[in-house]
């Protein structure tokens, strides 16, 4: 059996190969895991992808399973509940960014039809696909990512600056940065 190579950043634990082999860099499409990635990488700003892969699970039952509708329509009562809860980074302005971003999240889904649509028209609906040769190739932002950002935060999301964007971007496969020597560039 072939030894499988990643990219570097993902060997730090199991948790970190199983994110880099499973998910990371594969298109997404469908609004709810696009959804979900928003969220994660929203609250991320500023944290490590590491700290938010750990509590993962947590934040999925926190809001109740990223389900946009319901949480564009959390009470106060709700964000206590979230502010008290340990299992996820209780960060009161990111907690408030996600019940905006989930009511953003809709209007763009009148507009277009689906969310989907709108950000992966920003790379024309196919995956950019990148040949770095090292971790230090890989860029942080791109035009694309400053382009999408400036547009989000033209229709009131919060907490998604090009950073976080492109790091959505690269998790939702609308980029692959997998190295060129990575096993896993062409799954």
């Amino acid at each position: 059996m072939t030894e499988r190579i990643r990219c570097g950043w993902s060997e730090k634990d199991d948790l970190y190969r199983k994110y880099h082999d499973e998910e990371w860099g594969k298109p997404v499409y469908d609004d709810e895991t696009l959804f979900e990635f928003l969220i994660l990488e929203s609250f991320q700003a500023g944290l490590s992808w590491h700290t938010i892969l750990k509590k993962r699970y947590n934040f999925k039952k926190a809001f109740d399973n990223f389900d946009f509708q319901k949480i564009a329509e959390y009470s106060n009562e709700k964000i206590l509940e979230l502010m008290a809860d340990s299992g996820i980074i209780r960060n009161k302005l990111k907690i408030l960014a996600t019940i905006n971003n989930a009511q953003r999240f809709q209007e763009v889904q009148k507009e277009f039809g689906t969310f989907s649509k709108y950000i992966w028209g920003f790379v024309d609906g196919k995956p950019l696909i990148h040949h770095p040769q090292t971790l230090q190739d890989v860029p942080a932002t791109t035009e694309i990512s400053d382009a999408l950002a400036k547009d989000l935060k033209k229709r009131g999301f919060k907490f998604l600056g090009s950073t976080v964007v492109y790091a959505h971007m690269q998790a939702t496969g609308m980029v692959n940065d997998h190295l060129v020597d990575c096993s896993f560039k062409n799954k």
